[in-house]
């Protein structure tokens, strides 16, 4: 089947761009390719991250039936990816809800998922 469209983007809703960016430059060592007041690119490889101001911002709440979508990253070393993600500002909720993965929150509250 042809594709009808290409993803270029996966946009971050947050309250500061530019904190936010700077934490997924340092997980997944990507370049800044973009960067104003409002909102912020970076970029590495065929889809880029977008962090985009949003006034009155609230993060997702973990557990929660509501989450609506979290980034999976995969890791050699999870249990030093942690401690790293850590150190930069992530937080791990007490609710991990399985073995194979770890579930932290980015600085804003953002959910992802380390896999390794």
């Amino acid at each position: 089947m042809s594709a009808l469209a290409q993803l270029t983007t996966i946009v971050l809703d947050c309250a500061d761009p530019g904190p936010l960016a700077e934490f997924y430059r340092a997980v997944t060592g990507w370049e800044v390719t973009f960067s104003n007041e409002d909102c912020v690119y970076v970029s590495g490889g065929g889809v880029q991250l977008a962090f985009v101001r949003v006034d009155g911002y609230e993060p997702p709440r973990w557990p929660s039936p509501t989450k609506q979508a979290h980034l999976d990253f995969d890791v050699a070393d999870r249990e030093l990816a942690v401690k790293q993600l850590l150190e930069l500002g992530a937080t791990k909720p007490e609710f991990q809800p399985g073995d194979g993965w770890t579930v932290l929150a980015d600085p804003q509250g953002h959910l992802l998922c380390l896999v390794g």
